[in-house]
């Protein structure tokens, strides 16, 4: 390691972030509901020849700001509409985060090889690497705020980077307020400020730059929302921010998430395979916070952390790709702990402990094999695939002998490496079998099934998970069948059949119009709630045509007037 150039550990993370993120990112559909939400947003900004508002489902919609539609729109442009083309920015900004932790690591502590590790550990981290493959907002956001606040540490250690540092900060800051709202700036300003405060330098802000810099984050930030107030007044205040920001506060989108230890748990378990080392990283840190002394990097490390984790802990609102803004600083400091526990010579207690967590991570690790014999067994319709899973299996414990061997021989150098491919062992075996469980989390087989029946006109009636995939890939007026249910917690411009008299309803006033059959997309309730209808009320009939995945594609026709064809 001390041998290799900052250009060559540069482009051997350049490779293996390609790998892991940007490799095969056209195979697998977009998945329901969230990646056709974003892609069909920006298709529908493409129809409409607007960069600035965002369309769903015809009408406006502001439930996110419009950097995330921008990025999508570009990479349509360059390589068409396709699932490479939708995934390949938030791949291309995961690439970006973890050259920026190797760099903002080296700053903060001077060794190669420490930033080395804390760039493998976050490539190769569950989380990181899931929201690097999937179109979402997140990876965007995160990667500004940690560019944001690598460019302040920057300005802060050293004087003559200052300016450079400051204006970079708040330019970083309102591209993040672009992606993902206020909190944007919240969460860099409230680290920036809290790291001060303790360093007792909090007049380091008070300079022409942050003048400068405050400008700029206006300039970048501020007309996007002032053009849509302008434009669209109180319903875009009211659904953006308070709808979308102050009642997620207050109210739960996931009740089932909504418990103190919701995101603890997750922070570890999506820190996969690191969370063992994750956690006594945290721990050794609060020991060295109480040290007379204490260097800068870990107090701004643990600022950023607590920053983020009390912002997102007090919402009710959550989920786990919230609190993934603090994954960069919970990297870095992983990666110092390993490296104070490796790289020191005899058999002194770091070294003791390092060995420790070796062997309990590895003994993690078997349940692994375990968990997917019994789930192979249990769930079999999802692993039937050109890589089985036993072979898989037989290449897994492979790996883990090998670093049993490593462990037992000491060199836990090498068996951190191992460690770090476990995902992306995982991300290929995915790859390999994903037609075993792609009609379950995307719409678009059942879609295309659908073409032989569905007429041009005729609006496709759709279990409420479904109803964004089925109309990214159809193009088709679309309804939401969801008896007894509450409505979408942002609102959607279509028909919302929530009780059987609305179901009832909306098929009367087609049939009046001369399209009395209809085409459905139902999950196993929505089919139910609907067989439950047509067995009480005739003259609607409903004929179940055949299941994809866990849809169920129906025909739903006046009796006597069906127009199913023959397959």
């Amino acid at each position: 390691m001390k041998k290799l150039r900052h250009l060559h550990l540069i482009g051997l993370l350049l490779v293996l972030s390609y790998v892991v993120f940007m490799w095969g990112n056209g195979v697998l559909d977009l998945t329901d509901p969230d990646e056709v939400f974003y892609s069909q947003t920006a298709k529908e900004m493409s129809e409409h020849h607007t960069w600035l508002v965002p369309y769903l489902f015809g009408q406006p919609q502001f439930e996110k700001p419009v950097c995330t539609y921008w990025l999508l729109r570009v990479a349509f442009m360059l390589f068409g509409v396709s699932r490479f083309s939708a995934r390949f920015f938030p791949a291309l900004f995961g690439m970006l985060g973890v050259l920026a932790v190797y760099l903002l690591a080296f700053r903060a502590f001077g060794e190669k090889k420490k930033a080395f590790i804390s760039a493998l550990v976050l490539l190769s981290s569950g989380l990181y690497i899931g929201l690097a493959r999937t179109v979402f907002t997140d990876m965007v956001f995160s990667v500004f705020i940690l560019l944001s606040l690598a460019a302040f540490f920057w300005g802060y250690l050293n004087q003559r980077r200052k300016t450079a540092g400051i204006l970079l900060f708040f330019v970083f800051s309102a591209f993040a307020v672009l992606v993902k709202g206020p909190l944007g700036f919240m969460i860099p300003a409230g680290t920036a400020a809290l790291f001060l405060l303790i360093k007792r330098k909090w007049k380091f802000l008070f300079t022409r730059a942050s003048l400068w810099g405050g400008m700029l984050f206006l300039v970048i930030g501020l007309p996007w929302y002032l053009f849509m107030m302008k434009t669209y007044g109180d319903g875009f205040i009211h659904e953006f921010f308070y709808n979308d920001h102050v009642r997620r506060i207050f109210e739960a989108e996931h009740l089932g998430n909504d418990r103190w230890y919701f995101y603890p748990v997750s922070i570890f378990a999506c820190m996969f395979p690191w969370s063992l080392y994750a956690a006594a990283a945290l721990g050794s840190l609060f020991k060295r916070l109480g040290e007379k002394v204490v260097p800068d990097a870990p107090v701004f490390l643990a600022c950023w952390i607590v920053v983020c984790f009390s912002v997102f802990q007090v919402a009710h609102s959550k989920l786990v790709s919230y609190i993934f803004p603090l994954f960069p600083a919970l990297a870095i400091l992983t990666a110092d702990f390993i490296h104070r526990g490796t790289s020191g010579s005899g058999s002194g207690a770091p070294q003791r402990r390092m060995f420790i967590l070796a062997f309990l991570s590895w003994a993690v690790l078997l349940f692994v094999p375990a968990a997917l014999i019994v789930a192979t067994a249990r769930y079999a319709k999802y692993f039937s695939s050109k890589i089985g899973v036993y072979e898989f299996i037989v290449l897994y414990i492979i790996v883990l002998v090998l670093m049993l061997f490593c462990i037992l021989r000491r060199r836990l150098n090498a068996y951190l490496y191992l460690l770090s491919c476990q995902v992306p062992l995982f991300l290929f075996f995915a790859l390999a079998s994903h037609k075993s469980f792609e009609a379950y989390v995307s719409s678009r087989t059942a879609v295309e099934y659908l073409r032989r029946y569905q007429d041009a006109d005729t609006p496709l009636l759709c279990a409420k998970p479904f109803v964004r995939g089925v109309r990214f890939y159809s193009n088709k007026d679309v309804a939401v069948v969801n008896a007894g249910s509450t409505a979408f917690f942002s609102p959607h411009p279509i028909p919302y059949l929530n009780t059987d008299g609305k179901i009832l309803a909306f098929l009367q006033q087609h049939a009046r119009a001369q399209r009395p059959v209809f085409y459905g997309i139902l999950n196993k309730s929505s089919f139910r709630d609907m067989e439950r209808v047509f067995v009480a009320r005739s003259p609607w009939t409903m004929q179940l045509l055949t299941t994809i995945g866990d849809k169920y594609l129906v025909q739903v026709a006046l009796v006597g007037k069906s127009q199913e064809k023959e397959e």
